[in-house]
Formats: C-alpha cells, sequence, structure tokens
C-alpha cells in the first residue's frame, strides 16, 4: 500500500477509535457518574437507570462498542484492499 493510502487508512482507523472511546466514556462516565442522579428518576426493569448504567450498562455499550469497531474495520479493509481471508 502507497504512503499516501496508509496514513489515510489509519487517519480514518484512529478517527473510528476516537469516535467509539468518546461514546464508551460518555456511557461509563457521564452516564454511570456525572448523571446518576438525573438518570435515577427513570426505571428499567425495577432498577433506577443510572444503577444500571453503572453496574451493567456501561459494560453492555463496551461489548456493543467492540462489535461496531470490528463491522467498520471489516468494512475500512474492503475499501483500502487490506481485508484477511
Amino acid at each position: 500500500m502507497e504512503k499516501g493510502k496508509l496514513q489515510e487508512y489509519w487517519k480514518i482507523n484512529l478517527g473510528y477509535l476516537i469516535g467509539l472511546l468518546v461514546v464508551w466514556f460518555v456511557v461509563s462516565y457521564g452516564f454511570g457518574i456525572l448523571f446518576v442522579n438525573q438518570l435515577n428518576a427513570i426505571q428499567l426493569g425495577g432498577f433506577k437507570l443510572g444503577f444500571w448504567f453503572a453496574q451493567q450498562g456501561s459494560i453492555y455499550v463496551f461489548v456493543i462498542l467492540i462489535f461496531v469497531y470490528v463491522a467498520l474495520m471489516n468494512k475500512l479493509d474492503k475499501k483500502f484492499d487490506v481485508r484477511e481471508d
């Protein structure tokens, strides 16, 4: 792969990483700690939503983000023709 395409590939990859890490930070730290009092006004399955995000929600979101990252990287690999078969 030529240098320009390689730099573009890594620029897009880092954009994906930063975006997904921001989502994870907002969900785990924001919803689980900063906005917990506001979210606790909402019930989810008998539990306060802020408590749920702090205990389980951020883990679920993290696992979902892993699958999103895999899908995005497969698409990016196909675009730059560097996929592994």
